[in-house]
């Protein structure tokens, strides 16, 4: 019998581990453009409100600091002060396709120095764009430059498009259009869900687990609205809310695709491709035309509703 029950444990221990579904949560391009339905202190009060309302936790804000104002730094500082990982995303979110080398490094420099006012300023380092250098040459250039500096490729797994929902939502409320503003959070929760489900999928296709996620989303109106609805969902269906440093110890942190490509779909997207998938790589959500089509039809509220 003891045997039998030590061959089981044994067994069980084999099995990949396919259920983990645990991600951390980033926002990039910190201080973003604030000037629509929020300005820049009330979309970080709400922000900072809601992570603690609903008991996210410590997130990440990747900082392009050429967007440090007056306001902009009162902001980053609030994120600070509250907690919050501080990385880098550049000085100015250069392309790196439309960048020579040295003026991509210049302009990483740039931000990794005035980001060390932050006493939560951590060396992650998010690429703009996602573009990690379409060339050996480039690529090889930044990866040496961070492993100089002590810097963690702030790679994401569970990529989206809700820069361009905010797009969408800012521009109604410019042109005066009536917005349904639970629907817009069915409607953002629903398409974020659907792109994590389909690289998790993927994960586990291609590593035979769900590995440690990181998200990538956005300091901008829309996330400081409706992030307790988005953390409210991943708990109901199964996900767990874990902090960065956590979430980099997973062992893809340590992988490097070989070769450089121009467009990157994100960590689980780069294995996917090594492994012989040439398409799909991007979730059918990531398209602006999908997006305008279901939020002009289950957003904005037409006349008479």
């Amino acid at each position: 019998m003891q045997r039998s029950v030590i061959l089981l444990i044994i067994y069980l221990l084999a099995i990949p581990v396919t259920s983990a579904k645990q991600l951390a949560i980033t926002f990039d391009d910190a201080p973003r453009k604030a000037d629509g339905y929020f300005d820049g202190p009330t979309r970080a009060k709400t922000l900072i409100e809601n992570l603690e309302e609903y008991k996210v936790g410590k997130v990440a804000f990747f900082s392009n600091t050429q967007s440090f104002d007056k306001e902009g730094l009162e902001r980053m500082n609030r994120y600070d002060k509250a907690g919050h990982i501080i990385g880098n995303h550049t000085h100015s979110h250069p392309n790196f396709l439309e960048t020579g080398l040295s003026t991509y490094q210049a302009d990483f420099l740039q931000a990794h120095q005035l980001l060390q006012q932050f006493d939560n300023f951590k060396p992650y380092f998010r690429f703009p764009y996602l573009r990690e250098g379409e060339t050996v040459e480039k690529r090889d250039g930044i990866r040496d430059l961070l492993q100089k500096n002590n810097y963690q490729n702030a790679y994401i797994t569970l990529n989206n498009y809700d820069w361009y929902i905010e797009e969408l939502f800012q521009t109604a409320v410019k042109d005066g259009k009536a917005v349904d503003m639970e629907r817009l959070s069915n409607f953002y929760v629903d398409v974020l869900m659907a792109s994590i489900k389909y690289y998790d999928d993927m994960a586990i296709k291609y590593l035979g687990r769900s590995p440690k996620h990181v998200i990538l989303l956005h300091e901008m109106d829309i996330s400081a609205l409706f992030i307790g609805d988005l953390a409210e969902r991943l708990r109901k269906e199964g996900w767990g809310i874990i902090p960065l440093e956590e979430a980099y110890r997973d062992p893809i942190a340590k992988y490097q695709l070989a070769q450089p490509i121009k467009y990157n779909p994100g960590r689980i997207g780069e294995i996917a491709l090594a492994k012989g998938q040439k398409k799909n790589l991007w979730h059918y959500t990531l398209d602006e035309s999908y997006l305008e089509k279901r939020f002009n039809q289950e957003v904005l509220l037409m006349s008479g509703q």
